[in-house]
């Protein structure tokens, strides 16, 4: 979706809009009224309603699918439209398949049999089913393909199958998760170590807990002539937070285009005192203007107030509320739970059901212990379509409780 296109989303607080949107309550309120709400579903599946690529619907929409009981014919046959259309359509089968519905999976093969856009179909499951789903589709991957047309764009399936793919000649090289932290920390610390070691390195690290010991290490870990903060260690240093502020100092300073602009990122999200006014203004005219794409980071800069900046707290509510963006939404959820926590219980409870691994994972660690959080709690510590993070996150919760010691 775009700016010229948001005058057809629904209504922010009707089942309609909020499934549009992604919202928790809507699953909340679908399940309901499934026979209604059945239409608002398949809609969200043929047509886009995410506001950016960034934004995720699928799992959203295969749990409704299964929960609803809804037909699969209509999704199965939207394969066969044009490209985009086809890969919705795809994910969210391929999360069904994940969930066990067999008719999903077996839909998704034949298609890759006779379909057009088979090959994205096909790099779409490899990357989500387990190997033994597909990789007797070699032999005929090998005989269409032959067929022409565009080129793979993926490793997997098609380095497996024994089939060229333009730019990847080689096997991916090995995980680097098998490593130590200090030895993960020892190849960034390598002067003369590859930059594709050092990114393996920093790949492995952001699975691990953050470590400030990374913080001198980061101007070693970049290129020497970039331009352009490379995302691995973007991420690595988001994640720790203030204690990197006092390196930044120094970055910004440093003659390399890349490592300052880090340098100013790291500054900008943990602004001082003086600084609060202007956020607060900043975040209304996002507001005034409904940007959609960006109050995020307005509101993580907030957050770090805490209540003294109540004044942002009416705002962060209505984007909340109302954004189509729902990549954003968690950043707003989190940041009321800093400012103003005061009637969140809901919103927190609601997220469970959230299209959103980020609001998800909030709403795992923060969503009061009633009957109905911790039984959707359970139910995503278990999900084989969940993401890894969440069914983690879930499995802490549940063990946290009293008498699960």
């Amino acid at each position: 979706m775009n700016d010229e296109n948001e005058m057809f989303y629904a209504r922010h607080d009707g089942v309609e809009g909020l499934l549009q949107r992604g919202r928790g309550l809507g699953a909340i309120r679908a399940l309901q009224d499934p026979t209604k709400s059945a239409r608002f579903v398949h809609d969200a599946i043929r047509r886009d309603w995410r506001w950016h690529a960034t934004d995720d619907r699928a799992l959203y929409l295969a749990w409704l699918v299964q929960e609803l009981g809804l037909s699969l014919s209509p999704i199965l046959g939207w394969l066969a439209a044009d490209e985009e259309a086809c890969l919705r359509a795809c994910e969210v089968l391929q999360l069904l398949a994940l969930i066990g519905v067999e008719e999903a999976r077996e839909g998704l093969r034949a298609y890759v049999r006779q379909g057009r856009h088979w090959r994205r179909v096909l790099e779409s499951v490899a990357s989500c089913w387990p190997t033994e789903w597909w990789e007797d589709l070699g032999p005929l991957a090998r005989a269409r393909i032959s067929e022409g047309g565009e080129p793979p764009w993926c490793v997997e399936p098609w380095i497996r199958f024994g089939i060229k793919v333009p730019g990847r000649t080689r096997v991916p090289r090995a995980s680097l998760d098998q490593l130590g932290t200090a030895e993960l920390l020892g190849l960034l610390a390598d002067v003369r170590g590859q930059e594709e070691t050092k990114c393996e390195a920093l790949r492995a690290l952001l699975g691990r807990q953050p470590t400030e010991e990374l913080i001198p290490l980061v101007p070693l870990s970049g290129p020497p002539d970039g331009h352009r903060v490379p995302a691995l260690i973007a991420r690595a240093v988001d994640r720790l937070g203030a204690a990197a502020v006092p390196a930044a100092k120094g970055w910004v300073q440093d003659g390399r285009p890349w490592l300052v602009q880090l340098g100013a990122q790291v500054l900008a999200e943990h602004p001082g005192p003086e600084a609060l006014p202007g956020l607060v203004q900043e975040l209304a005219g996002q507001w005034a203007s409904h940007t959609w794409c960006g109050p995020d980071r307005t509101a993580r800069r907030l957050a770090r107030f805490g209540p003294d900046a109540a004044a942002a707290a009416p705002y962060l509510r209505r984007f909340w509320l109302h954004t189509p963006h729902s990549y954003e939404r968690a950043a707003y959820l989190r940041a009321l739970t800093a400012i103003d926590p005061h009637g969140l219980d809901y919103a927190l409870t609601e997220s469970l059901w959230d299209c959103e691994e980020h609001a998800r994972l909030l709403a795992v660690a923060s969503a009061p212990a009633g009957p109905e959080a911790l039984a959707r709690i359970a139910i995503l510590s278990d999900d084989p379509a969940e993401t890894a993070e969440v069914r983690a996150a879930a499995r802490t919760r549940l063990r946290q409780q009293p008498g699960n010691a």
